[in-house]
């Protein structure tokens, strides 16, 4: 197989316990993702990749493939890497469990990045931030690129700061978006790459990448999505649905 798709859905989370059952206008969070994945062009396959049979009863009804994994893993990334081990596959890509915005496009986008370019490991997304909220909010993770797009750092901080006596009027600032495409072979480097002070520090598990000297292509995307982390999370979510899908 050229590509996979496997989506980490873990039901316990410390700030949203089941959030990716949570409810959206009758359907759960993560059929959202899964049937969004599945428009995708360029997956051979979708899996959902979970640690709970409510979350393995519930996927399996709406038609998923899904594979039970260890309680013990301590990130997506493990859970993943335990999915594919076996698989023969180019290239897997991480689907968040909490990202129902996530559109086909930027799925493909990611899978044609690593399949035409042998150069490329590890490839993610990023947005252009519009609304001046995100650009102080921890939750929304910034990242900044050199002028090749491969990152140079993620952080729930501001950045780039802006210094009193820059020239520069309004500076640039791009939201990651949580998704990433690796190889077969770097997503097991990847796994085993020790927690850095700096993922220890930000709380992003990308920065052990970056901490090891290892390069991730980030694509610009038009496409924006709303992660959800919180209840509060999940109600803003609604009344985006609600004015631009007409629920």
């Amino acid at each position: 197989m050229e590509a996979v798709a496997v989506i980490p859905a873990r039901y316990r989370s410390s700030r949203f316990e089941g959030k990716v059952l949570a409810d959206i206008f009758g359907k759960p969070m993560l059929q959202y993702v899964w049937e969004h994945a599945k428009e995708a062009k360029l997956l051979d396959e979708v899996i959902i990749a979970c640690d709970d049979k409510r979350v393995k009863e519930i996927a399996e009804s709406f038609g998923a493939k899904v594979t039970m994994t260890a309680k013990e893993h301590l990130s997506g990334t493990d859970r993943i890497a335990e999915v594919v081990a076996l698989m023969d596959v180019k290239v897997v890509v991480n689907i968040q469990a909490d990202e129902p915005l996530i559109k086909p496009v930027m799925i493909d986008s990611i899978v044609d990045a690593l399949l035409n370019d042998s150069s490329l490991e590890m490839v993610t997304l990023m947005k252009r931030i519009t609304d001046p909220d995100e650009i102080n909010n921890p939750n929304v993770v910034k990242v900044v690129v050199d002028k090749n797009n491969f990152a140079l750092y993620f952080s729930r901080a501001p950045i780039p700061y802006k210094a009193k006596d820059s020239e520069v009027k309004e500076p640039l600032y791009f939201k990651h978006i949580g998704i990433y495409g690796y190889t077969k072979d770097f997503l097991f480097t990847y796994k085993n790459i020790p927690v850095s002070l700096l993922e220890a520090t930000e709380k992003l598990e990308q920065l052990r990448v970056l901490s090891e000297g290892f390069k991730i292509k980030v694509l610009e995307t038009k496409y924006d999505t709303i992660g959800v982390d919180t209840p509060e999370d999940l109600e803003r979510l609604k009344e985006y649905l609600k004015k631009n899908l007409k629920f």
